[in-house]
């Protein structure tokens, strides 16, 4: 049986912080906001507003996406990008 956690928006924040080895501070200052946001949006289970949201994701260098649902790219989108990559491979084979 697996058990999958679903964190919230600044739960997902809070842990690439950890893993870029990054402050709270230091994100609040680069995307304008006060730190005190993080901890008080883990306590009330929130979101920011998407131009927040924007701005945060662009710091951390991930999709916002990414930050909301804990998944860099929804499959459908991933099986795209693939076919799309491969429809260009086999146009351009032959000048590669």
């Amino acid at each position: 049986m697996v058990i999958k956690l679903i964190m919230t928006f600044w739960e997902n924040v809070d842990e690439e912080l950890k893993f870029r080895g990054m402050e709270r501070k230091e994100l609040g200052s680069k995307a304008e906001f006060p730190e005190s946001y993080i901890s008080k949006g883990i306590s009330r289970k929130s979101c920011p507003q998407a131009d927040l949201a924007v701005k945060i994701a662009s710091v951390l260098g991930v999709s916002v996406e990414y930050l909301v649902t804990g998944e860099n790219q929804s499959s459908v989108k991933k099986v795209e990008q693939e076919q799309a990559q491969l429809k260009l491979y086999r146009k351009y084979h032959e000048l590669i």
